[in-house]
């Protein structure tokens, strides 16, 4: 929590990402279907022939570095479903650290999306992206840029119009 004193009044706001808004937030799905609609495509396009162990690894990842609290939350519980074991989902945030965890394809998709999650930090470092390269063909590797720009997206969406962790829309 930061106290702001610029007036003899202050009042203690929370700061940070970790800001609730006070009024309910726009509902995307509904405010713009269309819209919706095109990115729910084009999610299910991008996973197209990908294991779905590495789908959900790179949702994971890209939710952990967008502080998406939300997409994280759906994403480690359709990892658990799927059978993805308690170990490998922790060492998730720290798979450079745990780099057995993890198959050679799998730390190679993880690399590329820090970078494209992180794009702004720097690009796409030429041997991040050579390194992909090598261990995904070149339609699976299309396939992985489309799933890190489709998750991107959806933090996104998710971040911006307030969803909270716990409550996966897709249930209803």
């Amino acid at each position: 929590m930061t106290t702001h004193a610029t007036h003899p009044a202050s009042t203690t706001v929370p700061a940070g990402p970790t800001a609730v808004s006070p009024r309910p937030r726009l509902d995307f799905a509904r405010s713009a279907p269309k819209v919706f609609r095109a990115l729910v495509g084009f999610d299910a396009a991008a996973r197209e022939g990908l294991d779905p162990a590495l789908v959900e690894l790179v949702q994971i990842r890209s939710s952990l570095l967008n502080h998406c609290a939300y997409c994280l939350h759906m994403h480690t519980n359709d990892a658990r479903k799927a059978g993805e074991s308690e170990d490998r989902l922790h060492m998730v945030a720290v798979w450079r650290e745990a780099r057995h965890f993890f198959t050679e394809k799998e730390r190679a998709a993880l690399a590329l999306t820090e970078a494209v999650t992180l794009v702004a930090d720097g690009g796409v470092p030429d041997d991040v992206y050579a390194e992909a390269a090598a261990r995904f063909d070149e339609e699976e590797l299309a396939h992985l840029l489309a799933l890190i720009l489709t998750i991107n997206t959806w933090n996104r969406v998710a971040l911006s119009t307030g969803k909270m962790a716990g409550t996966d829309e897709r249930r209803r």
